[in-house]
């Protein structure tokens, strides 16, 4: 099981697009309890992005949400992270 970790970006991303739509948090949590246990079940969507993100990863948390993340080595503890960077419309985080 990989371990989240949430940056400034994320977090405010998500404080926003909760507020703007409250019902969203539970299909949120949802989906980071999902990718914790397997960022690449076939109903996240998981997919490499390219051009400028490049290198990154992103996920579907919905009809037109994306979450944005990189796996990492935490090198202190040698286990993969999730680095969780951004989270919004498709037009928000590309």
């Amino acid at each position: 099981m990989r371990v989240l970790v949430l940056t400034a970006k994320f977090k405010h991303s998500f404080r926003n697009a909760v507020r703007h739509n409250p019902r969203l948090q539970r299909r949120l949590e949802d989906v980071l309890r999902q990718m914790q246990a397997d960022v690449f079940a076939p109903s996240l969507g998981t997919h490499k992005l390219s051009g400028e993100l490049s290198g990154l990863w992103a996920c579907s948390c919905g009809y037109d949400c994306r979450i944005i993340f990189s796996l990492e080595i935490d090198v202190e503890t040698g286990q993969e992270v999730i680095l969780l960077l951004d989270i919004g419309t498709h037009d928000e985080v590309y």
